[in-house]
Formats: C-alpha cells, sequence, structure tokens
C-alpha cells in the first residue's frame, strides 16, 4: 500500500513539475516577446525624432542595438537603407505584410521568414511623416536560442523539486498510512487506537465483522461440542445394550426391554442427525430455494392433525384456528416451520395442558402464532433459546427425546422467508411464538 500511495505521490508530483516547467517556458517565452516589440517601439520612436533620417543616422542609431535590423522604406516601396543587406540588391518592399499593415494601422508587428536574408525575424514598421516606413527587425533565432539556454536551469530546478517531493511523498506515506497499520495490529483494541475521522465507520464495520467471525467460530466449535456430546449419548446405550445382550447377559425379558432402548436410541440418533444435516443445509448460501404463494392455513391444519397423536400422548390438548391466508415461501420450509413450533409446545408443556395455533392477517402482515401453557421461558434464557442445543430445562428436553435443534431450525426459516419472530413467555405460564410474513402484492 505505501509503494502504491508512493508511486502515485511522485507520478503526480512529476506530472505537475512537467507542466509547470511548460507553462513557465511558454510564460517566459511570451513575456521575452513582448519585452522585444516593446524595445524595437522605443527605438523607432527614437529613430522617428530625427527630423529627415540619413543612412549616417540610422547607422549611428544602430549601434545603441546591435542585434537590431533596420531598414527605411519610402513611400513607393524602394528601400533606402538596410543596416545588414546592399539595398541595391534588395526588391521592392511595398508588399511586404508589415509594410502594408502599417500602412493601414500607422504601425504593425509581423513574424515571417525574411524573403531577403531567409531568415525569421519579429518585425515592427511604423509610418513616418513624410510617407515612408521603418521597419525594425530581431532575428527570431536568437530568442529561442535565449530560451534553451534557459533550458538547463529549468531542468536542475525541476530536478531539485521531483528529489523534494520524492522525499515528502515518503514522509507523507508514512505518517498516512502508520494510524492504519495501527489498527490493523490492534484491532480488539481500536477503541483505543487514534485513526482519521473519515475511517470510523469503516473501523466499527470492521470491529464488528471480527466479532461476528470469531462469534460464529466459537457458535461452529460450540457446535461440534454439542453434536459429539448429543451423539455420544445414543451410541452409548445403543452399544451397552447390544453388548449385553451378544454376550447373553440378558433375561428373556431384558432382551425385549433392551431392544425397545435400542430403538428409541436409535431413533433419537437419526433425528439428530437429520436435524444437523438440515441445519447444515440451510446455512449454506447455494441451496436452491423455491419460493411460490403457500397455503399457510391448509399447512399448518395439516401439520395440527399430524400431531394430535404425538400431543395426546403427552396429556396434551391441540387446537387449531384461522382463516385462508397465503404467503410467498418454500413449502418444505413452512412444513418444518410449523411442525418444529408445535412439536416444542407439545414437549415442554405439562400434562393437560393446551397448544393454540392460529393463523390470520393484520394490515400489512400475515402470522402464524403457536401458544402453549407450559413450562415458560425466564427472561434470561429468552435471547438464547433459538441457538443450537441451548435448553432451558437440560433433563426434561432429554426425557422428551428433544435435539435441541429445533429453534435453530426454525430461526433459519425465518430468515430465509425475510420474516420475523416475536417471542412472549414467561416462567409457569406458557409460550406464545408469532412468526410475522410479509404480505404478496
Amino acid at each position: 500500500m505505501k509503494k502504491k500511495i508512493g508511486i502515485q505521490m511522485i507520478s503526480i508530483a512529476t506530472v505537475a513539475i512537467i507542466l509547470t516547467a511548460i507553462l513557465v517556458m511558454f510564460a517566459f517565452y511570451e513575456m521575452f516577446q513582448r519585452q522585444i516589440w516593446d524595445n524595437m517601439k522605443i527605438y523607432a520612436q527614437i529613430l522617428q525624432s530625427v527630423e529627415k533620417p540619413d543612412e549616417a543616422t540610422m547607422a549611428r542609431y544602430r549601434e545603441l542595438e546591435q542585434e537590431l535590423r533596420v531598414t527605411w522604406i519610402a513611400e513607393n516601396g524602394d528601400v533606402i537603407y538596410d543596416s545588414d543587406v546592399e539595398q541595391d540588391t534588395m526588391d521592392n518592399h511595398g508588399e511586404r505584410p508589415e509594410v502594408v499593415e502599417a500602412r493601414k494601422h500607422g504601425d504593425a508587428t509581423q513574424i515571417r521568414m525574411s524573403d531577403t536574408v531567409n531568415k525569421s525575424y519579429y518585425y515592427y514598421a511604423t509610418v513616418l511623416h513624410d510617407g515612408s516606413v521603418l521597419r525594425l527587425a530581431r532575428e527570431a533565432d536568437s530568442l529561442v536560442s535565449m530560451i534553451l539556454a534557459g533550458v538547463p536551469v529549468i531542468i536542475g530546478v525541476a530536478l531539485v523539486i521531483w528529489l523534494l517531493c520524492a522525499i515528502l511523498s515518503r514522509v507523507l506515506t508514512n505518517s498516512l498510512v502508520e494510524p492504519i497499520e495501527d489498527m490493523a495490529a490492534q484491532l480488539d483494541a481500536q477503541d483505543q487506537v487514534e485513526t482519521y475521522e473519515e475511517l470510523i465507520p469503516f473501523v466499527q464495520l470492521v470491529k464488528k465483522q471480527h466479532e461476528d467471525i470469531m462469534h460464529s467460530v466459537t457458535m461452529r466449535q460450540d457446535f461440534t461440542a454439542n453434536v459429539s456430546h448429543e451423539l455420544k449419548t445414543p451410541l452409548t446405550a445403543i452399544s451397552g445394550y447390544s453388548e449385553l445382550i451378544e454376550n447373553g447377559m440378558a433375561t428373556e425379558g431384558d432382551v425385549r426391554r433392551f431392544a425397545g432402548e435400542i430403538h428409541r436410541s436409535a431413533n433419537r440418533l437419526l433425528t439428530l442427525i437429520n436435524d444437523t444435516i438440515r441445519l447444515s443445509e440451510l446455512d449454506s448460501a447455494e441451496q436452491n430455494v423455491s419460493m411460490e404463494p403457500v397455503n399457510l392455513y391448509y399447512i399448518a391444519e395439516t401439520c395440527v392433525n399430524m400431531l394430535k397423536i404425538n400431543a395426546e400422548n403427552h396429556d396434551v390438548n391441540l387446537e387449531f384456528s384461522g382463516k385462508l391466508v397465503a404467503v410467498v415461501a418454500d413449502r418444505q420450509m413452512m412444513e418444518e416451520l410449523v411442525y418444529n413450533l408445535c412439536d416444542n409446545a407439545i414437549r415442554y408443556n405439562n400434562p393437560g395442558g393446551y397448544v393454540y395455533v392460529s393463523v390470520g392477517e393484520m394490515e400489512k402482515e400475515i402470522y402464524l402464532k403457536v401458544k402453549d401453557t407450559g413450562i415458560g421461558i425466564a427472561k434470561e434464557h429468552q435471547e438464547r433459546i433459538f441457538e443450537r442445543f441451548y435448553r432451558v430445562d437440560k433433563s426434561r428436553s432429554k426425557s422428551t427425546g428433544g435435539t435441541g435443534l429445533g429453534l435453530a431450525i426454525v430461526k433459519h426459516i425465518v430468515a430465509r422467508c425475510n420474516a420475523r419472530i416475536d417471542l412472549e413467555s414467561k416462567p409457569g405460564e406458557g409460550t406464545e411464538i408469532t412468526v410475522y410474513f410479509k404480505k404478496s402484492r
């Protein structure tokens, strides 16, 4: 990062130096060119002050500025005098651009190639009182050579500036990146690290993501430990009972009882494995979910009818009410959602208790409500009951055969369906869980 920032800053500085040097050269050229015109006008004014210029006068004032070429042109265009060329060898200058322009406006400036000496000149021409034209010229090559003479100085200054920019860019890069490096090195103590005000939202986001990752890692570790523990219990029971039968240590009556225990442990093991696989599927973002209009009333009614025998075995009364409503969801997920909520309400109920299942709609939402008269959940446990393998009453959960994954599955399904879940519970009074779905448009 430092190298990239440093290269970018030096590149910007290099471009700025080059552009500045070019602009300075152009500005210098324009300034020098204006100085040339001003000087030529001054010399022309000096020569115009002579009442009647002659060759001797022209030669005398020519000595004031050796680089100037002085030409005196008659009204008919003939050359009366030229400081650099014999006037007898020169053709008529009446049609020279600067002469024509001077006769129109009184004076004129021109930059062009001289037809007489085949060199580029700066020309200044002015009309005298007798109608003749005084023309001064300066060779353009001399101006270019003067500018070129200053190029080494400009290059030298540019190199010094570039070197200073390189040093400053390194210092600035270090000062810019240092707070970010400190933040990265002390990710767990970001509140004590000074950083840029603009980076505070980013720091908070990174901190939250870091906490989420750590929480996820902890949950996965706990999940692995819990799965291992939960699998160990039924497997130990199966192994123990089967070993007794295998070694002939069980009577004929014990064999029947042991077989029943093996069967129950195997069912518990199978249920635990199925729930674990299902949670893994729900965790996967790649799982294809078919969202379609689903009759929630029909699904809830079917589930209640299916669980009535199970409720009777637990001495629990199961009732259903509601109206025909539909939600956009995955049918299998809806069946699992209703089943897990109802099954949980039955398992953690009291003998002679009730479970009320209802579906309905409000202004903007459709709801599924499962209310029981069971043992209830204390306030300190309510935020955690949707965690995997979290049990309020562990001994009761084991006796009822629950895996501890039912409400975790419910939470994942609710999230997949973009729904929300609400929990109300008091110990000894029961629990009410409501899932709210958005109405389809």
